[in-house]
């Protein structure tokens, strides 16, 4: 049956509440409550009409989320009830509640999932639940770097919001831009015709955990893009996005390892990638996201990273 055919026998008690099992019996409701956790984004696609684990958890979050502005659908949560069902229908992506969270204190994880929820992007909350975050142009402490060229100046962050309050899991360094000598010597392909790629600020979901293969020397675990994303073309090689080409497509912008190069000095590491600078610290991002429940349920989970400018961080959320 259909959501609809659900809600109304539910409304006039011709039908219970549906636990986990009952939903993944019926093939056709399994499929329609899937396709709008996808169309809301709390479930990766494709629909496949089994009712499993990640959905079950794509429908909790769902309520959970839908709770601050509809309590009574905290009472149904894990399974299928009559507010549940209404949410479902109803609830176009842009009235999506914002998570409940935290942010009585000014620390710099505060500060970042305030600007991420001023822009609307998505903060996930809840245990093992992480959000990548990388911030252009900043120190550990949340000062502004000078932001130079062909430094590793920028932050690769880990922020979970386990308890409603946000935790800094972990701050490293890292580089969000190329560095000069693939800026000023693009690799093949559309950096050779029209210039390095720098990642454009956003949100975007569009990783897998895979494997950096770079030059081939020294694959290794990363993150590994798997869906679009933009950069700016840095075809006057100039190392500014101002004016740049804006290119959305695959281009391998993977979240790998930096070869323990100096930090003054990115070298080969960084053709557009997001690059942590050292191998134990890739280390340690990897084996922490991976602990990501999502993750757990799903190994070909689609990790959401997240890029923002620190100097727009710091002017609108200040210390």
């Amino acid at each position: 049956m259909r959501l609809q055919t659900f809600y109304n026998a539910r409304l006039n008690n011709q039908s219970v509440d549906y636990g986990i099992e009952a939903i993944a019996s019926d093939e056709e409701l399994a499929t329609h409550i899937q396709e709008v956790l996808i169309w809301l984004k709390f479930l990766d696609p494709p629909v496949d009409g089994k009712f499993g684990p990640i959905s079950s958890d794509a429908l909790v979050e769902f309520q959970d989320v839908m709770k601050t502005s509809e309590p009574a659908v905290a009472e149904e949560r894990g399974f299928l009830g009559l507010v549940t069902a209404r949410l479902l229908i109803e609830t176009p992506p842009s009235v999506v509640p914002k998570p409940e969270v935290d942010l009585t204190k000014n620390n710099l994880e505060a500060r970042i999932i305030r600007y991420m929820l001023k822009m609307n992007y998505r903060v996930s909350v809840g245990p093992q639940r992480y959000n990548i975050v990388y911030v252009e142009g900043m120190d550990a402490d949340g000062s502004l770097s000078s932001d130079a060229p062909n430094h590793f100046n920028d932050r690769r962050m880990v922020i979970e919001i386990p308890n409603q309050v946000p935790i800094l899991r972990q701050n490293w360094e890292g580089t969000t831009e190329p560095g000069t000598a693939y800026t000023l010597n693009p690799m093949k392909g559309r950096a050779k015709e029209f210039g390095a790629a720098r990642i454009a600020f956003g949100q975007y979901k569009a990783w897998k955990v895979g494997t950096h293969w770079g030059s081939g020397a020294e694959p290794h675990e990363a993150l590994e893009q798997v869906s679009p994303v933009s950069v700016y073309r840095d075809k006057n090689k100039d190392f500014i996005r101002s004016g740049d080409f804006l290119d959305t497509g695959m281009f391998h912008i993977n979240q790998h390892w930096g070869y323990d190069l100096p930090r003054n000095n990115i070298g080969m590491a960084g053709a557009g990638c997001l690059v942590g600078r050292t191998r134990q610290g890739h280390r340690d991002f990897m084996a922490l996201i991976k602990q990501d429940k999502r993750y757990q349920l799903n190994k070909g989970y689609r990790f959401v990273t997240t890029i923002i400018p620190g100097d727009d961080l710091v002017r609108q959320f200040p210390a």
